[in-house]
């Protein structure tokens, strides 16, 4: 029964943890010049330096991405509608559960070998 609830609860993401590259898939509604309203899938694709509030409903994650040298974070509720997919790249090593020291420093991090 346990299990049931998560996985509703996850609505069906991978687990995500800090040091992750991922891509999320999130809906986006705009309306064109004749206001009519159209809506779109945009993709942000980044590190994930942190998450809060575990597997609550507000849960959060946030995600940076460095984009024509300028840094740029978001942060997306995890529980949101508008998140359609998470998708994992790959998976860094770390030791800490915030990585806000990515935010300073022009750090490379291991990549974590993949187990089987």
């Amino acid at each position: 029964m346990s299990e049931q609830k998560k996985d509703k609860s996850q609505k069906g993401f991978p687990e995500v943890k800090p040091g992750m590259t991922i891509r999320v898939h999130q809906k986006i509604k705009e309306k064109n010049p004749k206001g009519e309203e159209k809506e779109r899938v945009q993709i942000f694709e980044g590190m994930v330096l942190g998450r809060k509030h575990g597997r609550e409903k507000g849960a959060t994650i946030t995600v940076r991405k460095i984009s024509e040298g300028i840094g740029v974070e978001k942060i997306f509720p995890l529980y949101s509608p508008n998140i359609v997919k998470i998708e994992i790249k790959k998976q860094a090593k770390v030791r800490q559960a915030k990585l806000g020291y990515l935010r300073t420093y022009k750090k490379r991090l291991q990549e974590k070998k993949a187990s089987k």
